[in-house]
């Protein structure tokens, strides 16, 4: 799934922690949890706004409450209201859903006056999976392999929030991945081009408030 695999991405497999700045992986997330709903045919993307286009429940149950929220709250359709209110707990829901998965395992890290909870894959097996996913898109377009629709959206939000040097190890693969870009972006349907677009805006704004 599109925010799994995001997910496995964004969060180093050591410590779980965001190989991002917070702010940016969970834009990342929401955007990817979004991109699902797009994928899934519930949910579409028009001039910055985003419609419903169909109530029936996906089969994922986190996939089911984001329509849900979508569903209920009809008078909020820009798309970039959407990331900043699912960006407040995407990190944990997506989170909750791996370790329902069986992917990762949940790790409390205790401060003076707070815990945290993070997600690592702790086995090998887990560890392995969590690797793949940089891997098999590096390959991907290392081999100019035929990718699907959501491998690709997967490419353009990881260029989009700052991921390409994690998932592209060398400069060679980032500059291959770069000059793959424009026709991943063009491959893409409206729908996601939009989202991705709009996550990549959000998520500069995002970090030029944090450094201000």
């Amino acid at each position: 799934m599109l925010a799994n695999s995001y997910y496995l991405i964004a969060h180093d497999d050591r410590t779980g922690r965001s190989r991002l700045h917070p702010r940016a992986s969970g834009l990342g997330l929401a955007s990817s949890l979004l991109g699902e709903l797009m994928l899934y045919g519930r949910l579409r993307a028009m001039t910055g706004d985003l419609y419903v286009v169909s109530q029936e429940p996906p089969g994922d149950s986190l996939a089911h409450r984001v329509l849900d929220l979508l569903i209920a709250q009809p008078q909020h359709r820009e798309i970039r209201t959407w990331l900043a209110y699912l960006a407040a707990d995407a990190t944990d829901q997506v989170g909750e859903r791996l370790l329902r998965a069986g992917v990762v395992e949940p790790v409390t890290r205790r401060k003076l006056l707070s815990a945290q909870t993070l997600y690592l894959p702790l086995s090998a097996e887990q560890r392995n999976a969590a690797a793949w996913e940089s891997i098999r898109l590096s390959e991907a377009l290392a081999h100019r392999r035929s990718m699907g629709l959501a491998d690709r959206a997967l490419i353009a939000l990881v260029v989009a929030t700052g991921l390409t040097r994690h998932v592209f190890a060398g400069v060679q693969e980032q500059r291959e991945c770069m000059r793959q870009l424009p026709a991943i972006m063009a491959s893409l349907p409206d729908d996601v081009v939009q989202l991705v677009q709009y996550t990549e805006a959000a998520v500069g704004s995002a970090l030029a408030v944090g450094r201000r």
